[in-house]
């Protein structure tokens, strides 16, 4: 649950971002060079117009825009989006995450899309956690990576 200073606290760290980040696409129309994934009349452009996204994992090389994709989603959805490092995030940060989506769930039935940045780099422990959430649809998984 938010806290009552959390959206200012998001626009601190906004305003304190790279540029690069804050000149991130917003929208769908936004997203310049990915018209096999999010063109017009793709599956995934159609499911995230739709607020019918399922899981999915991103694949390019570094600086194609899937980090860029997976806000604009974010921000197209009536869903909460929640990032976690494949790298620096444990199976504790995972678990709060999975019960803190669960709550908003329940709670509130709004769904939550679990971001994972280099998913590739996850360890088996970090998989276990994350798949009955996914299985159950708890969270929504998007995923990127630049391994194949």
């Amino acid at each position: 649950m938010d806290s009552l200073f959390a959206e200012v606290d998001r626009e601190t760290r906004f305003n304190a971002a790279p540029l690069a980040v804050r000149m991130r696409p917003r929208t769908m129309n936004e997203v310049v060079g990915q018209e096999e994934a999010v063109g017009k009349g793709t599956w995934l452009r159609r499911a995230i117009e739709k607020d019918a996204l399922s899981s999915v994992i991103l694949y390019g090389p570094a600086g194609t825009g899937k980090t860029s994709i997976a806000h604009v989603i974010a921000q197209s959805t009536n869903a909460v989006f929640v990032e976690v490092s494949a790298i620096t995030g444990s199976v504790k940060d995972l678990r709060r995450e999975i019960d803190a989506a669960s709550q908003r769930l329940l709670l509130n039935g709004k769904r939550t899309i679990l971001f994972i940045d280099e998913i590739h780099r996850f360890s088996r422990s970090q998989q276990d956690a994350l798949l009955h959430a996914v299985e159950d649809r708890i969270v929504i998984l998007i995923g990127a990576t630049t391994a194949r």
